[in-house]
């Protein structure tokens, strides 16, 4: 499965449109990475638990991208964006979304 964040795949023609295709998680925040955080933001630094917990949710929230792309018949997903939402205190929703396309 070919993923982009651009309209085309350079050497590849788009045969067919199959639609928008997404996926998403929501996560919460873990009470240990809390407190390092606290601690972070008082004496500066990168926030290494949250960054973890942003590129886990990435990786999950493509997959089921990919996941619903492959069960249409798609070959590619084209033009991928996230998007990022606080859901409630303490939890996030990360979506990714793009347009599933058959290539050559």
């Amino acid at each position: 499965m070919l993923v982009t964040n651009i309209e085309t795949i350079p050497g590849k023609r788009v045969t067919t449109h199959l639609g928008m295709v997404q996926g998403n998680t929501v996560r919460a925040k873990h009470v240990g990475r809390d407190i390092m955080a606290g601690l972070k933001n008082v004496f500066g630094g990168e926030l290494v638990g949250y960054t973890e917990l942003l590129q886990e949710s990435r990786e999950e929230a493509t997959a089921r991208m990919v996941h619903q792309a492959n069960e249409i018949g798609a070959n590619a997903v084209v033009n991928v964006r996230y998007s990022t939402s606080s859901v409630t205190a303490g939890a996030a929703e990360l979506f990714a979304y793009g347009t599933a396309v058959i290539v050559e």
